[in-house]
């Protein structure tokens, strides 16, 4: 499936011209060598190109169109008219002048061969260039001079002749595509991926862009071992698939992973989407929905709007309408070693994918300060509120990051790990307003309030947006008691630094029967010190009217629990941040 979807995306693509055909490829070069037309050098012409990074200007390698590149994994195998300065130069920076000449050897061979019966003012400077080339030389040549470091830095090398470059020279792209189908005839098989009977590819090509991979790529489909084999069929053969789907495939892969605007990290994966017309706009919709700022955020509602009314979707700048019948699909990849593994893979419609992120968002929704101007928490920020504010890495764990992805696109349950998390960040923490630092954020809450209402138990009613006053649950009336008790200390002690939420949260979150008898007499003694007897009077009201609501469990001889579980720990914070933003509220109204 993910394979046969990949193809499609790469033949999708051919139609429109963005993508190379079978024996080509795009790759980074760094120089071109200009040759004479009898093979000499003449000089090194840098190709790297200027970019805005940041706030800086960096050269950086062009993409070029060049001849299909090798897998290599051990020995010496050169590239065609495109490769580093120990294959075309018989120099390098590596301190082994034996592996580097065998090196030269090889590109040598390799291009005299391809080319013997091309006939052209480019194919014949190449050939010459090779028959007389002198690598003890190399170091000493006057062309290389100014340009030597770089060179030896190890990028890549193509070869310039009147103007052009080699490898675009009609008579050298015969020669290398007649070459190329000749390599790639082999053993006949069925492939898996189109079902025809064709030559069977032995050994895939990587797959680059992939962090913490191999800079050379990672291979999708390999066999390494007899214990991965089946009935004798090694390499790849144990898994046929078609040159031209294997072509197909990694050519689609690889476009996506070199499409930076289009890839997203989620701890140790990559994960990469398209939709199956090869529409940007698509990608772009889908990624701005995971991630809404506040640049987007009108135009996240506009999609959400549409798909609530069944109307396609319209992106401003963009002409065509997209259906949210599209089909699309995303793929989740992290490295293993040599290879590269698959951590998750979905296909489904557009549509259905958005509404599945939208019903995320809607059980994230909650109450939050005037000041607040975060509509939907998108999936990065979200994490962040598992890591500790003042630790200098600030990434969430990995195999919880990509179960929390993988519940948002399937609309399944959350991990427990991430509401465990959020527990254990509120836990941890102590407030510090000096550095801005909350335990309660409006962003753990939501998250609690998310998993109770996908994982939980309690009925939906209870859990809600803001404040639920009319709700009966033990440890949601906790919450609210300990922010009430949290407001009459504040209202007693104006400019109070530490509050009973500093030093008895968490146990009148875990084992409110050991802790809110304290509280209450440390409340008689908070009232006392009021001066307005309005005030007084407004507290023990509320307080009044949560006792009353509290009931004593059969058997029990108080309506405090001795204990609480994780998920009416989650009820009981709920309840203590909804009650803390209505006394928000009641402030703001009073200064209006």
């Amino acid at each position: 499936m993910i394979l046969q979807s990949l193809v499609r995306y790469y033949e999708t693509l051919a139609e429109k011209g963005k993508i190379t055909g079978p024996g080509w490829c795009k790759e980074k070069v760094s120089y071109a060598l200009e040759l004479s037309n009898d093979g000499e050098l003449k000089r090194v012409l840098p190709v790297k190109i200027e970019r805005e990074k940041g706030k800086k200007s960096v050269w950086e390698p062009q993409v070029l169109v060049v001849p299909e590149r090798v897998t290599r994994s051990s020995g010496t195998i050169s590239n065609f008219l495109c490769d580093h300065s120990g294959y075309f130069l018989g120099v390098d920076n590596k301190g082994k002048p034996e592996r580097v000449e065998e090196c030269f050897q090889c590109a040598k061979e390799k291009h005299l061969g391809v080319l013997r019966a091309a006939d052209s003012p480019a194919a014949n400077a190449a050939k010459k260039f090779f028959e007389t080339w002198k690598p003890e030389e190399a170091m000493e040549h006057p062309a290389l001079f100014e340009e030597l470091d770089g060179i030896l830095a190890g990028g890549n090398l193509v070869f310039w002749v009147e103007g052009k470059y080699v490898h675009d020279d009609q008579e050298v792209m015969l020669a290398w595509e007649h070459y190329y189908e000749k390599t790639m005839e082999g053993s006949e098989g069925v492939c898996l991926v189109t079902g025809q009977k064709t030559s069977v590819s032995r050994i895939h090509r990587n797959i680059k862009g992939v962090p913490g991979a191999q800079s050379a790529g990672a291979a999708l489909v390999s066999f390494n071992a007899p214990a991965f084999e089946s009935y004798g069929k090694e390499q790849s053969f144990n898994a046929p698939v078609g040159n031209y789907a294997m072509y197909a495939y990694t050519t689609a892969l690889n476009t996506l992973l070199a499409d930076k605007k289009h890839v997203t990290t989620i701890g140790d994966i990559t994960v990469v989407y398209w939709s199956e017309d090869g529409s940007t706009a698509c990608q772009d919709v889908f990624a701005g929905s995971l991630e809404p700022t506040t640049d987007n955020r009108e135009i996240v509602d506009g999609v959400f709007k549409n798909l609530e009314a069944g109307r396609p979707i319209y992106i401003p700048g963009v002409e065509n309408e997209i259906s949210p019948e599209q089909r699309f699909y995303v793929l989740g990849l992290s490295p293993n070693a040599a290879r590269l593994s698959v951590r998750f893979f979905y296909a489904d419609r557009l549509g259905e994918l958005l509404q599945r992120i939208k019903a995320h968002y809607d059980r994230m929704e909650l109450v939050g300060p005037e000041t607040e101007t975060t509509v939907y928490y998108g999936l990065q920020r979200m994490l962040k509120e598992t890591v500790n504010k003042k630790t200098t890495d600030k990434k969430p764990v990995s195999h919880m990051a990509a179960s929390v992805y993988r519940s948002i696109l399937s609309g399944g349950r959350y991990p427990v790990s991430f509401y465990h998390a959020v527990l254990g960040r509120i836990r941890a923490e102590q407030d510090d307003k000096d550095q801005k630092i909350y335990k309660i954020t409006r962003g753990r809450v939501a998250i609690i309030k998310a998993y109770l209402l996908r994982n939980g138990n309690e009925a939906e009613e209870e859990i809600t947006m803001a404040l639920n006053e009319n709700s009966t649950n033990t440890a949601y009336l906790l919450g609210r008691e300990f922010a009430v008790l949290e407001a009459v200390q504040e209202e007693a002690n104006p400019g109070i630094n530490a509050t009973i939420k500093d030093r008895y949260f968490n146990a009148a979150c875990a084992a409110p029967a050991s802790v809110f008898p304290i509280l209450f007499k440390l409340k008689n003694s908070h009232i006392r010190k009021m001066e307005s007897r309005g005030k007084q009077i407004y507290y023990e009201k509320i307080l009044g009217s949560l006792q009353e609501k509290l009931e004593i469990p059969e058997g029990a001889q108080s309506a405090y629990p001795k204990r609480l579980s994780l998920e009416e720990q989650g009820m009981f914070i709920l309840g203590y941040y909804h009650q803390t933003q209505k006394r928000y509220e009641k402030k703001t109204e009073e200064k209006e």
